[in-house]
């Protein structure tokens, strides 16, 4: 008699069968529930090895890069590594947590300077900032003109691909638009990568470094006050996200420890190892984005931002330069304050090299706020001075 019968002919011996065929299951069913688990576990043995090879990459990179001297050797040697060993069939890749990590710390190190002193200071550079905000989208306006008429892909992606802002919120408003994300993705991740590589290095060339006169409003560890502000902070980051807010585990961070610096409180400063690891994350997650493929996808395209890119950082660092002394701040900071790179990575090489920490980061925060707000009515604006259908 077959389970259908039963059940259609007596309901109580039918749902009898039913708990025994679950407590049971059949043959089949067993299988491919150990099917099932067998793959997960070879899933996840193959993401642990995969990350496992990917720190070890970057470690050996970071340690080559300290060896020779090299700029910022933590975030840059992990990043070349990674990006060579992809090129050659590494498949290397960090989880997005471990990206979160580094954010979260360097976000939380940057709100360390904003003393009452410091904010009181970077409160009159509004004007300046404001003015950096300007220069930046017409910075972006002019990498979607090229972008549109030398690598000849549609308005949309030209736009939102071009437009100095954060890469998976500028490919969100272009996906909505109709653009490709795919080259959206693409070209914020090269421009970030190229400005990353080459404003330390061309610093160190020049010799281009200061004694930074902002210090951090916390000097010593304190385990206590280490836990609290890992507390606090964390929060934030997890409610920014949760909120869908942009660069969470950036902004989250720091939003909570300029209040908490800002007031006075001065938990405790962070331990180097876990800025290290933070610069290392970062690096590893910019440099494992790097493939065969990346470069196989649209070699014309990549070109063109490559180009645009080298042509943006140099106008802007040569207005920066110009500037500084009606600004009276120091020319060095000023072109990384104005530089089309990512908060994190441009305030650290700020941190780095002893250069107004605090000046860098409101001018990237501030940019990066302003930038998503108005892209979207910008986008509009434009597209009725040109007469398009948007």
């Amino acid at each position: 008699m077959t389970l259908n019968s039963l059940h259609s002919s007596d309901p109580v011996r039918g749902l009898i069968a039913l708990m025994i065929a679950h407590i049971h299951p059949p043959h089949s069913v067993q299988r491919m529930q150990r099917t099932t688990t067998l793959s997960a576990r070879e899933s996840a043995r193959t993401s642990a090895l995969t990350l496992a090879r990917t720190l070890a990459v970057a470690l050996a990179g970071g340690a080559l890069f300290k060896a020779i001297h090299a700029p910022l050797p933590w975030m840059l040697g992990p990043l070349i590594a990674c990006a060579l060993a992809n090129m050659r069939g590494a498949q290397l890749r960090l989880p997005a947590a471990g990206r979160n990590y580094g954010q979260w710390v360097i976000g939380t190190v940057l709100g360390l300077y904003f003393t009452p002193p410091v904010l009181r200071q970077v409160l009159g550079q509004a004007p300046w900032i404001a003015l950096g905000v300007l220069w930046a989208i017409g910075l972006g306006l002019a990498f979607a003109w090229s972008l549109r008429r030398f690598a000849r892909v549609s308005r949309e992606t030209a736009f939102f691909a071009g437009s100095i802002g954060g890469a998976s919120e500028m490919a969100l408003l272009g996906e909505r638009a109709g653009a490709r994300v795919d080259q959206i993705a693409a070209s914020h991740s090269l421009r970030i990568t190229l400005v990353v590589l080459l404003v330390p290095m061309v610093y160190r060339l020049l010799d281009l470094h200061g004694s930074d006169p902002y210090q951090i409003g916390a000097s010593a560890i304190d385990l206590r006050g280490l836990a609290m502000l890992t507390f606090c902070t964390l929060s934030a980051g997890w409610l920014f996200r949760w909120r869908d807010w942009p660069n969470a585990w950036v902004l989250g961070p720091l939003a909570v420890t300029i209040v908490l610096t800002g007031s006075g409180q001065t938990w405790s400063a962070i331990p180097a190892p876990m800025i290290i690891a933070g610069q290392l994350a970062i690096g590893a997650s910019l440099g494992s984005r790097f493939t065969p493929e990346f470069f196989e996808q649209a070699p014309q395209f990549l070109m063109v931002v490559a180009a645009t890119t080298l042509t943006g950082m140099a106008v802007t660092a040569l207005a920066a330069w110009a500037l500084s002394g009606v600004a009276g701040i120091a020319p060095a900071t000023l072109v990384l304050a104005t530089a089309p790179g990512g908060i994190a990575e441009m305030s650290l090489t700020a941190k780095t090299l002893q250069l107004g920490v605090p000046v860098v980061t409101a001018f990237h925060v501030i940019r990066l706020v302003a930038i998503l707000t108005l892209t979207p009515r910008i986008y509009r604006l434009v597209g009725a001075w040109r007469g398009w259908r948007v």
